[in-house]
């Protein structure tokens, strides 16, 4: 789903931030890239990432987000699939990825939609027949950090506003190009463990431009 709201990559100089094991960084450049750089905090994501790929043109760092630090308007695209909730300061990313954008230069990120994250729980309120009733929302105009549990393990994500985004996106310099909230595919709708996807999006997608 996010690659529908992807630019062409042809010839482009790509900056991937939260690359994780590469995926999309290998996506990239077989889009055609010139060069791609993907920033990780993980040394395992990263040496996985490293190991997957074999490829000249990218190439794998390991930093947290916020310390990245590139020369103004060297990347012609940026991108990040689903990393900044994790980041306390969207804003500080914000003005980090307008000043090594290009003039012309796409971001484009998805994050946690707010509605998904502003509860840690991040589940469904269930029937006595553990059916979901409904999705619940709570303390949404707080923004803080939410603990969560995943794989049995404490997670630690921030949680903000949709208008947040779009705010500091603006305040940065952005232009807001498009957004989407996620729906599943057609194809996979209709499946039992899908069927009540649809009634709450789960990730949220921006597309802006550094103009001027």
């Amino acid at each position: 789903m996010f690659k529908t709201l992807l630019p062409d990559f042809k010839d482009k100089k790509v900056h991937d931030l939260g690359c994780g094991l590469g995926w999309h960084c290998r996506y990239v450049s077989e889009q055609g890239a010139h060069s791609v750089i993907g920033v990780d905090i993980s040394e395992k994501m990263i040496g996985k990432a490293k190991d997957m790929t074999d490829d000249p043109n990218i190439t794998y760092l390991q930093s947290p987000i916020e310390d990245v630090n590139f020369t103004d308007q060297c990347f012609d695209v940026v991108i990040s699939s689903l990393a900044f909730h994790y980041i306390e300061s969207f804003d500080t990313v914000c003005q980090s990825v307008y000043r090594c954008l290009k003039t012309g230069g796409t971001f484009a990120f998805s994050v946690e939609h707010p509605i998904f994250s502003s509860r840690p729980e991040q589940d469904w309120i269930y029937d006595d027949d553990s059916n979901p009733l409904y999705w619940p929302i709570d303390y949404y105009n707080i923004e803080s950090k939410r603990d969560t549990q995943f794989l049995e393990s404490t997670v630690t994500k921030y949680h903000r506003t949709f208008s947040t985004y779009i705010n500091q996106l603006i305040q940065a310099g952005f232009t807001v190009e498009s957004f989407k909230e996620t729906l599943p595919p057609d194809e996979i709708i209709g499946r039992p463990k899908m069927k009540d996807e649809v009634r709450r999006p789960m990730f949220l997608m921006i597309l802006v431009t550094k103009n001027s």
